[in-house]
């Protein structure tokens, strides 16, 4: 939609940037950010002759307001299109092999793993996810912590009344049996 989303791209020391295994490293939140420092995660990855690719996607914090607020009720839209769009970059540039991308995160990083091996079938060879929300419909109606940040949730997420179609529609543990890929 021409939102200019941030992005650091951790290559493989010694090997030329093309035609790479790419991982999309989903951080968490998805209010927080990935910044330019140590991350064994990372650099495990790129040891291992992975380019690594941490897209700030919209939502993330530290770029302005604006740019936090258009991640609101995103979950699995258009946060996710922006991951999308990061490795679809990474393919067209060349960088990435499209034959062997994958996809891994934690908490929400989790969340959008799940959600964009249901949301991009074909794009992803493999995804894993840890600690992930799965249905957030559930995640917000039984989890403790949404229920003592509900303006957090309401405002992040969304889940209002006759808004359960939209948070099922992004909900991957709802859509599991479409998922065409290993998952972890």
């Amino acid at each position: 939609d021409g939102l200019a989303i941030p992005a650091f791209l951790t290559l493989p020391r010694g090997r030329e940037a093309k035609g790479l295994p790419l991982i999309a490293l989903v951080h968490g939140g998805p209010s927080a950010r990935d910044l330019i420092q140590w991350d064994p995660e990372v650099q495990l990855f790129a040891s291992h002759g992975f380019a690594v690719l941490q897209m700030n996607f919209r939502g993330s914090t530290g770029y302005g307001d604006a740019f936090q607020v258009a991640g609101y009720r995103q979950w699995g839209q258009k946060i996710q299109d922006d991951i999308t769009d990061g490795v679809k970059w990474a393919i067209a540039e060349g960088i990435a092999d499209p034959d062997r991308v994958g996809i891994h995160g934690t908490s929400f990083g989790g969340y959008s793993s799940l959600a964009g091996a249901v949301k991009t079938p074909g794009l992803y060879r493999a995804a894993a996810a840890y600690a992930a929300v799965t249905d957030i419909e559930l995640t917000l109606s039984e989890d403790k912590w949404y229920e003592q940040a509900y303006d957090y949730a309401e405002t992040m997420v969304g889940g209002e009344r006759g808004d359960k179609e939209r948070l099922r529609a992004a909900s991957p543990l709802r859509h599991a049996a479409d998922i065409q890929i290993p998952v972890l």
